[in-house]
């Protein structure tokens, strides 16, 4: 797929990729979809996702096939002083060096901040892990549902469902991910201005408690708080989707024109005037009132009929997508979202394309997913390895060339 479109926006830059499982290799997905050059770091049994779920071939699953397009895989045991020295010999090549190991464990391995800045002064440098370091978390393990549930996702959730509970997606590591990926552009652009590098932490608990609060903080942002960090339409239990005569419908009349245009389409003009539902404070102090009331009505009118109603009336609307249904979305079709390409293993493959779209510099897919090692040799001869070099690690167990 190289060369199908122009350069991306991140093009010319290197990237040191050190992640695995979700977080940071989504991360690092998103600056190759944006042109960089990232170079993924495996250890000799590959990253965990490659077994995760379905695949054609062992450690190539279709998870992984997604979330580490655009990369090169290049095999170090880094836990072999031989494949150090290498990895020190990418340091210095490379704009940014990426890692979602625990502080104390990056220590251990000494590739903390300090000892990639003695070797490239200008390096990006970002760790993404459970806690922040000054904290009394600290240095805690953590995956998705541990952050879930002690950001208050799990707990905001059982306002919902009568219980505590996850999200039905890996939600933490993703919005760390983007949020890492966020920082790492911003540092970038830092440096063209002052032609500085720096270190980035990005923590999974502090990044998911904003992402969380930013609508929940609600009265809890004054002192004494006036009211819980709770905002009560999210976590209304009759916020959901609306069974109809005949199914599911999403129904979002949300500003005071858009209640107004439903109330009137369904005959009761008289609620707009009710100062329970007058305006967006006080519906949602009475938003269970106000939600069931609109479950209730639209039990009177077939799917079909609530869409023709809602849509003539500019009233959001829109029908409940099963997981099955998504890869058949007319819309997405329309705006050719999902790609399909002839990987060299791996057969047909389908991905989804990059969602943001840039004028000058587009996101793409410009490189399938790697086979474990695919690059080695590759990365390797780029950094002025000799092919008796690259032959010697390998017999030593420290790398792995290609299909080796």
């Amino acid at each position: 797929m190289a060369g199908k479109t122009a350069a991306g926006a991140l093009d010319g830059v290197r990237v040191l990729d050190l992640t695995s499982v979700f977080l940071g290799p989504y991360c690092t997905q998103l600056l190759g979809d944006m042109g960089a050059d990232v170079i993924k770091i495996e250890p000799p049994g590959g990253d965990t996702t490659r077994y995760l779920g379905p695949s054609r071939s062992r450690g190539m699953g279709g998870t992984f096939l997604n979330v580490n397009r655009n990369k090169r895989s290049c095999v170090l045991d880094l836990k072999s002083p031989l494949a150090m020295e290498t990895l020190a010999r990418m340091v210095q090549s490379c704009d940014v060096m990426v890692h979602n190991m625990r502080p104390a464990a990056a220590a251990r391995l000494g590739i903390d901040y300090a000892w990639a800045r003695a070797l490239n002064e200008k390096i990006v440098y970002c760790a993404a892990f459970g806690f922040g370091e000054g904290g009394r978390y600290a240095g805690r393990p953590a995956f998705d549902d541990s952050i879930q549930g002690i950001s208050g996702i799990a707990g905001y959730q059982g306002l919902l469902t009568g219980s505590p509970a996850y999200c039905g997606t890996v939600v933490a590591d993703k919005v760390t991910g983007a949020m890492a990926a966020n920082a790492i552009v911003a540092a970038l652009f830092a440096r063209e201005r002052t032609g500085l590098g720096q270190s980035i932490d990005v923590p999974m608990f502090e990044t998911m408690v904003a992402f969380v609060l930013a609508e929940h903080m609600t009265g809890a942002a004054f002192e004494p708080p006036l009211s819980t960090p709770v905002y009560a339409r999210v976590v209304s239990r009759n916020r959901k989707p609306y069974e109809t005569a005949d199914g599911y419908l999403t129904v979002v009349p949300y500003n005071d024109k858009q209640w107004r245009k439903f109330f009137a389409a369904i005959g009761r003009e008289d609620l707009a005037a009710d100062p329970r539902f007058a305006d967006m404070a006080s519906r949602t102090v009475n938003i269970d009132a106000l939600y069931t009331l609109l479950a209730d009505e639209m039990r009177s009118r077939t799917t079909a009929e609530w869409i023709e109603l809602l849509t003539a009336n500019d009233i959001p609307n829109v029908p409940v997508t099963q997981p099955e249904e998504l890869l058949g979305d007319p819309h997405l079709a329309d705006v050719g979202f999902y790609r399909t390409a002839q990987h060299e293993s791996e057969g047909e493959i389908r991905m989804t394309a990059p969602p943001v779209t840039f004028s000058q510099t587009p996101s793409d897919i410009r490189h399938l997913a790697p086979r474990l090692g695919q690059h080695t040799e590759e990365v390797l001869g780029e950094l002025g390895f000799s092919a008796e070099e690259i032959a010697r690690l390998a017999e030593a167990g420290v790398t792995r060339p290609r299909g080796g």
